[in-house]
């Protein structure tokens, strides 16, 4: 029997196979690399999940896991396999002492949903609220307080998981701590997520949002070091902006509570910074209106069709020190000239101290900056794609030369060779791991790891 015949005589229709879903199941927001998988299974239970697990790991099946769809480059897919839906897991429980346990495949705009009516929130959170709890602690998860907090992965408390060796888990930092670590920022290898409690903190009721500006980079970077050291804001970024002449300028996005419902001391936040005094932009802010303000580029985009338009990211973690070097080589390469026309550059600080996952892998150096390249392709245009895929490995090549990383939601294709080198003196313990969690490699095989 074929592996499609086993898993129809095993699942039956709970096992989708219509076309329409198995067409659904090859996309995701890259919309560059298309897999079409066996089946998809939207289990109501941590036993579906299991169940799916010990059938697929023995007869190599591969399975990935859907949660938001928002993989750039087929690392959520599964072609010849199981997609894995976890929507239908959704759930989110109570919010009590300083905590919440919710479905890896909920949202983080569901869970702010849930957060916010008790003035809480989770402590760090990505720029974009559509992806999947799940899908962002396997990534690690990046986003503008971690230069205070650390990663979005860092605030996990326990972790629910089912291995690829189909053992459903319960792990902490006190409890199978091994695991817990193979899990976060692991990029799905080891196993699924079924729930996460969540670490929250008071939520602001309102905040100021500063937009500063600079025509000079190496001055813009000292003053995102000195921002990201010194503690004057809770939330920090920022970005590259095509500027006249064809030249750039940066803007330090720079965000302060109201503190008992005291305004920020605007004089004191911006005191020996070297932007433009005169361009300075303050915006007031409620928390809510803050943390969604992305979801109107969303529909924006979503109503012109971009949304829906291929995605060729790339996310760089880079030295403090060679920062400079990489951010104008890049910006001056012709390949990346498109984003003076359309994307979005951001270039914002991070402090190596509190990024703990030891999994995430980050430059050498007290001080990193995440150089973030979000282009967009026009689909009328043959070959760009490809071509923006080509110029991702070679900035990515540039980075690495200056002892940069990438931060791997990419579109880039790594080599066998390519991951090893990112996981340096990890890479070993992560390959024991995949083989005592997974013994079958059957997990996440679309980010092309090969142990």
């Amino acid at each position: 029997m074929t592996q499609a015949h086993d898993l129809a005589a095993r699942f039956g229709p709970a096992l989708d196979t219509r076309p329409e879903a198995l067409a659904a199941s090859a996309r995701d927001f890259g919309h560059l690399v298309r897999e079409t998988p066996l089946g998809v299974l939207r289990p109501e239970s941590v036993a579906g999940i299991t169940k799916l697990l010990e059938f697929t790991g023995p007869r190599g099946i591969p399975v990935s896991v859907y949660g938001g769809g928002h993989s750039m480059y087929g690392q959520g897919q599964a072609g010849g396999g199981v997609v894995l839906d976890l929507r239908p897991m959704s759930r989110i429980g109570d919010v009590a002492d300083g905590r919440v346990t919710v479905g890896a495949g909920v949202s983080w705009r569901e869970v702010l949903a849930a957060t916010l009516p008790h003035g809480l929130t989770p402590p760090v959170l990505t720029d974009y609220l559509g992806a999947s709890v799940g899908g962002v602690l396997s990534a690690g998860g990046l986003g503008g307080a971690a230069h205070r907090h650390g990663l979005v992965a860092d605030q996990v408390l326990e972790l629910e998981v089912v291995t690829g060796a189909g053992e459903h888990r319960v792990c902490s930092p006190d409890r199978d701590p091994a695991l817990f670590h193979a899990v976060l920022a692991g990029l799905g290898q080891c196993a699924v997520i079924v729930t996460a409690t969540l670490r929250l903190v008071p939520a602001p009721a309102r905040v100021r949002r500063y937009c500063l500006f600079s025509t000079d980079l190496a001055r813009y970077l000292a003053d995102q070091r000195t921002l990201a050291e010194e503690p004057r804001f809770g939330y920090l970024e920022g970005q590259a902006r095509p500027a006249e002449q064809g030249g750039w300028q940066y803007m330090t996005e720079a965000v302060a509570p109201h503190t008992d419902g005291l305004a920020p001391d605007d004089r004191a936040l911006l005191d020996g910074l070297s932007h433009d005094p005169a361009t300075v932009e303050t915006t007031d802010l409620s928390y809510a209106e803050f943390v969604h303000r992305v979801d109107t580029d969303e529909a924006v985009l979503t109503e012109t069709g971009e949304w829906l338009h291929p995605h060729p990211w790339l996310n760089l973690l880079l030295p403090h020190d060679r920062a400079a070097s990489v951010v104008r080589a890049v910006l001056a390469d012709p390949a990346f000239q498109d984003l003076r026309d359309t994307g979005l550059v951001l270039l914002y600080p991070l402090l190596s101290g509190p990024l703990r996952a030891p999994l995430f892998r980050r430059p050498t150096g007290t001080v990193l900056h995440l150089f973030a390249l979000l282009r967009t392709t026009p689909p009328d245009r043959p070959g760009t794609a490809e071509a923006m895929v080509a110029a991702n490995h070679r900035a990515y090549d540039l980075a690495r030369s200056e002892g940069g990383v990438a931060y791997p939601v990419n579109a880039l294709a790594m080599t066998a060779a390519d991951w090893r080198e990112h996981f340096g003196s990890g890479w070993q313990a992560f390959a024991e791991a995949k083989k005592r969690h997974d013994p079958h490699h059957i997990l996440a095989r679309g980010h092309g790891l090969r142990f």
